[in-house]
């Protein structure tokens, strides 16, 4: 494992918070592969980056702000894919009934990448919450996107086999 391959990766995982906070579209090409499949519970599931970049536009048009931090980057290479987990603290800010509201959620993403041309991008991203708190109506800023999360325990996620990132040890 090249200690070159883990930097590279963590700074796309960190891309994408940029991307993101910054409402730059276009870093999502640096972030995502173009037949991403990404899936942030339940119904926000896209299965291209051009779909993804066009539905996060949108969703993200009405907030005031946004920050996203990633930490505890975890990071396993296996020739020309790896697997990162890595958490997330994400805040939303705007105006509901002239009133300056805010929206925040923790959780992880749990991602393959895969190694190309231009560098690794993600071709799979699993995002949950574990806490989610403040005014859940920030959320919803088009059909199908809202507030009320289901709240997913990594520990019994792990249990259930399902984060890709632990599968990784298991060969």
């Amino acid at each position: 494992m090249c200690s070159e391959d883990i930097v590279q990766i963590i700074n796309v995982i960190n891309l994408y918070p940029v991307a993101v906070d910054t409402r730059r579209w276009d870093l999502f090409d640096r972030v995502f592969t173009e037949d991403a499949h990404t899936d942030f519970g339940g119904a926000a599931r896209w299965n291209d980056l051009l779909s993804l970049k066009r539905d996060f536009e949108l969703i993200h048009r009405p907030f005031e702000a946004t920050l996203h931090v990633t930490t505890n980057h975890q990071v396993v290479v296996k020739s020309d894919g790896a697997n990162c987990l890595s958490y997330v603290h994400g805040r939303f800010i705007r105006v509901i009934s002239e009133v300056r509201s805010m929206f925040e959620s923790v959780g992880w993403y749990d991602d393959l990448l895969v190694r190309s041309p231009a560098g690794w991008r993600i071709r799979t991203r699993s995002c949950r919450t574990v806490w989610s708190g403040g005014n859940p109506a920030v959320l919803q800023t088009m059909p199908g996107v809202s507030g009320e999360h289901l709240l997913d325990s990594l520990s019994r996620e792990a249990a259930a086999g399902r984060i890709a990132y632990l599968n990784a040890f298991r060969g």
